[in-house]
This record gives C-alpha cells, sequence and structure tokens, in this order.
C-alpha cells in the first residue's frame, strides 16, 4: 500500500456523529500518513454518540465557512441519526461537498450520513449504500441503493454501518493511495 503521506481529508460532522464512524476512519488514514480534519460548524469541539448516547468530545480543526475544498483530497461523512440530520441544514457543508465533488475528490459516506448527498443532489444514478432507513430517501432522491457491506462507484465510497468499517476505510484508503 501506497502512503498517503501529504494526503488531506476533511471529516464533516455535527453533534451527534457516531463516535466510532469518525474515530475508526480517522485512526485508519492517520496510521497510513494522511492529515485528517475535523470540521465543523462552529470551533470549540463536536461531541460524538455511541448510538442514543452522548460519547466523547473532540477538538474541531477547522469550520464550514473556512474550509475549502481545494486544500482536501478526500472528504468523510460519518452518521449518526443526530449528525445526519443537523448537517444536511449546514449549506457551507453541502457547498463544500458540492465542490469536492466537482473536482471528483473521493467522498466516503457511512449510515446516516448519506443525507447530506441527498440534500446536496449528489446521489442521482450513483450506487449505493447506508443504514437501511435512509433507502426510501436516496432512491427517492435517485439512487440506486443497494444492501451491501462496502459500495464503491466513481469516487462515492458507501458503508451501512459500523460493523463495516474494516471493508470502509480499507476502500477509502484504497481510493486515496490510487
Amino acid at each position: 500500500m501506497a502512503s498517503l503521506e501529504g494526503k488531506r481529508v476533511a471529516i464533516l460532522v455535527t453533534d451527534g456523529f457516531e463516535q466510532v464512524e469518525m474515530t475508526s476512519p480517522k485512526e485508519a488514514l492517520e496510521k497510513e500518513g494522511a492529515k485528517a480534519d475535523i470540521v465543523s460548524a462552529e470551533s470549540g469541539q463536536v461531541r460524538g454518540w455511541n448510538h442514543t448516547d452522548p460519547a466523547d468530545a473532540f477538538d474541531v480543526d477547522t469550520t464550514f465557512d473556512r474550509v475549502r475544498s481545494d486544500d482536501y483530497d478526500a472528504v468523510v461523512l460519518p452518521g449518526g441519526v443526530v449528525n445526519g440530520d443537523n448537517i444536511r441544514l449546514e449549506e457551507m457543508a453541502r457547498t463544500f461537498l458540492t465542490n469536492a465533488a466537482k473536482a471528483n475528490k473521493p467522498i466516503a459516506v457511512i449510515c446516516h450520513g448519506g443525507w447530506i448527498l441527498a440534500s446536496a443532489d449528489l446521489v442521482k444514478g450513483k450506487r449505493m449504500t447506508s443504514w437501511p432507513s435512509l433507502e426510501d430517501d436516496l432512491r427517492n432522491a435517485g439512487a440506486n441503493w443497494v444492501d451491501e457491506e462496502v459500495v464503491v462507484d466513481g469516487t462515492l465510497i458507501s458503508s451501512r454501518k459500523p460493523d463495516d468499517l474494516p471493508a470502509f476505510n480499507r476502500e477509502l484508503i484504497a481510493a486515496l493511495a490510487g
């Protein structure tokens, strides 16, 4: 596997993200030499969740209003119901994703993270997966939803849940090393 030295990845979250869906890809990327920044709506800290329970707080590296997709090589969108529902309302996060998609940068999304892609009109014609409750939303937004551990469609990488993280991380690293 080629080193990811010099690669930068933006991890977009708001409070209520599924903690392991942020920490696992972040650790996997950093182990390979990439820099993974936590990007959120406000500076300070953002709180992860373990399913329905608040968990740890993490320092925010930069905010949606300061981040530029040109500064990053890929994007990770963790899930979590609260995060997924809130982040899709963040216009600057949607714009960041739209610009990353136009530049053909890898976008890796897991669980409820796909809601923002539907809101940003980035799933039409894409084969992807998610947490099962998003199936209707993603199909209605034009995605070809499938129930698989990890799906790669061009630069879009998607997985369903925390159990899928090994495959999700593997495909994310492969896309960046590409």
